[in-house]
């Protein structure tokens, strides 16, 4: 009995039933939106830093807790960033398809930019990059909901 079992797991296994989709995993659910939460999370913390004013010399307990309160807004920044650009790459990889490019040939250089304002948010504290990834994912927005004929209005929660 053992042995048939045996036989039958192998059989099975020998030949795994085929399997296809269209990205990693597929659940068909994609938004912009969670890009653009992200990216509004990098734009916060970079108004914030640039909003912090350094304590006066000589003040320790205020050096401490201005660095502590910079490191802390930058660390987020950066991490924020990170997961829009994760996020915009997901998207553009998994979602969109060749279709897609022929009624937005700029489709992939619109991508390409994203990613890169992301990187330039994580590294600097631009208020101007900042809100050009804004921009950048707002543009992007509209051709998604575009090639799936939805008119969903762009917000933000800030």
């Amino acid at each position: 009995m053992l042995e048939t079992a045996l036989a039958a797991l192998n059989q099975r296994l020998s030949k795994p039933a085929e399997a296809s989709a269209h990205c990693d995993g597929p659940c068909g659910v994609y938004d912009p939106s969670s890009a653009r939460i992200a990216a509004e999370a990098a734009a916060s913390m970079t108004k914030k830093i640039l909003a912090l004013k350094p304590p006066t010399d000589g003040d320790a307990a205020g050096w401490a807790a201005y660095l502590n309160t910079v490191s802390r807004y930058v660390a987020i920044k950066e991490e924020q960033a990170h997961l829009a650009k994760s996020e915009l790459l997901v998207l553009w990889t998994d979602y969109f398809k060749p279709q897609h490019l022929e009624a937005y040939p700029d489709l992939h250089d619109t991508f390409w930019q994203a990613a890169k304002l992301c990187s330039s948010v994580k590294v600097e504290v631009s208020a101007v990059h900042a809100q050009e990834l804004l921009d950048a994912i707002e543009k992007i927005h509209g051709i998604f909901w575009a090639t799936k004929g939805r008119d969903i209005g762009w917000y933000t929660a800030s």
